[in-house]
């Protein structure tokens, strides 16, 4: 991870801020690092990845799920991931990110994440994650049965996002997925 030394700092200091639902969104005052920008002096594309990774554990930390994870040995994973820039956040920049759960299906758990500075959504992500543990993938209805908690009736995946997901899944890793390029 590009930001453990930030991603360190946040898991000592998410369980001083106010606790959250699962389903609340989550918000991160930032400033761009010299370490995130590029040789335009913007944070660079591939960074932003790493960035929203912070919020997703804020966000846990703060709804105890990150506990949970632990205590049963779940590791989070991103499936896919889909990003639009709209302007560029520049070296020295503050920030908020902004992390929520946009929905669910029967595989993945998504988040939508943005980069908003002034008011104004600068850059956002909608990320398609899931939790493994040791026997392979954790069922959602697991996840949030050891959370208590019930899917909001009002959080309903979007259409376009379960269209996305479903358009750009690889094979799953028991399958073949031969690479027939010339």
């Amino acid at each position: 991870m590009h930001v453990l030394f930030r991603l360190l700092l946040l898991l000592a200091t998410a369980r001083k801020r106010p606790k959250l639902s699962m389903f609340e969104t989550s918000s991160v005052p930032m400033r761009a690092l010299l370490t995130d920008i590029d040789i335009a002096g913007h944070i660079n594309n591939g960074m932003y990845f790493s960035l929203f990774d912070l919020g997703r554990f804020d966000l846990m930390v703060r709804a105890g799920v990150w506990d949970e994870m632990k205590r049963n040995k779940w590791t989070p994973v991103v499936q896919s991931e889909t990003i639009t820039f709209r302007k560029s956040v520049v070296f020295n920049q503050k920030f908020t990110q902004e992390t929520r759960i946009l929905g669910m299906d029967e595989k993945c758990i998504y988040f939508e994440q943005r980069m908003v500075a002034g008011g104004e959504i600068y850059v956002q992500a909608t990320i398609a994650t899931r939790l493994l543990s040791k026997m392979g993938p954790v069922a959602n209805e697991e996840i949030l049965a050891s959370m208590g908690l019930a899917v909001p009736e009002d959080l309903v995946l979007p259409e376009w996002v379960a269209r996305w997901r479903e358009d750009t899944a690889l094979p799953g890793a028991r399958k073949p997925a031969p690479h027939l390029w010339g």
